[in-house]
């Protein structure tokens, strides 16, 4: 196991950046900073494409290709070759090995890495490919602004004040960051540790009426989805927490 800085593990992922629309390069670059503050690694396996290179990709498993397909998109026919989309992998402890197994949890904190750098990247406003219907992209990141790859193709982009707003989110979550200090963020997510290992045992029935206030200040400040299903140790600690006014100051992330 290698202990890689967060400079070296952009480093990993700058050619694949080369070519993405340069807002959406920015959110990229925040995304990977996110996930490394998280102690989630991830590189950018694809980024902006050219029409040709679409097709090559396009074909291979077609045409007596016996390797496995992998895009359904022919050049101009991927939000990739606008420079709006990218791929990305989880980069294992070794610094090396990429893995794409949404279950890993490499960072041991009893949640899958994928689904953490997933959960990053909707707070940046990009869009997921595991939440498509027919077709679901599990490594693939977008941000269209709602336009077609027919409007792509004929020349249309988004607006700057799309862009803008897109600027103006990386930089609010910037700053929610800069609220919390690094030994705050790590005592925090110690306790969301013990949290997750409290929950799993001793369940309660229902939330306690001396916890009621707390679960709900807690779901406010967008700890909690749902309070149902705790321990007794687990509403004991969101009420301490509470009391102690960690809830109210809208600093955890």
């Amino acid at each position: 196991m290698v202990q890689l800085t967060l400079e070296q593990i952009q480093k990993k992922s700058l050619n694949r950046l080369v070519g993405l629309n340069p807002v959406f390069k920015i959110v990229m670059e925040k995304l990977i900073e996110r996930c490394y503050a998280r102690g989630v690694w991830i590189v950018i396996t694809q980024g902006f494409r050219t029409y040709a290179e679409q097709d090559a990709l396009y074909a291979q498993g077609r045409n007596g290709d016996k390797r496995p397909k992998v895009t359904k998109a022919r050049g101009g026919y991927s939000n990739h070759n606008f420079g709006f989309a990218a791929d990305f992998a989880l980069l294992l402890r070794d610094g090396r090995t990429v893995s794409w197994d949404t279950l890993k949890d490499d960072d041991k904190d009893s949640l899958p890495d994928w689904s953490e750098v997933v959960e990053e990247a909707k707070k940046l406003g990009l869009e997921w490919g595991g939440d498509w219907r027919s077709f679901k992209d599990m490594p693939h990141l977008q941000m269209v602004f709602g336009i077609t790859t027919a409007q792509f193709r004929a020349g249309k982009r988004p607006s700057q004040t799309q862009l803008n707003a897109v600027l103006a989110r990386v930089n609010e979550l910037k700053t929610e960051d800069e609220e919390m200090t690094a030994e705050e963020k790590a005592a925090f997510k110690a306790l969301q540790k013990r949290v997750i290992a409290l929950e799993s045992a001793n369940k309660l029935t229902k939330v306690p009426a001396w916890a009621e206030q707390a679960c709900i200040n807690a779901k406010s400040a967008g700890v909690l989805d749902t309070a149902n299903d705790g321990s007794y140790d687990f509403y004991r600690m969101i009420t301490l927490l509470d009391r102690a006014g960690v809830f109210k100051k809208g600093d955890v992330a």
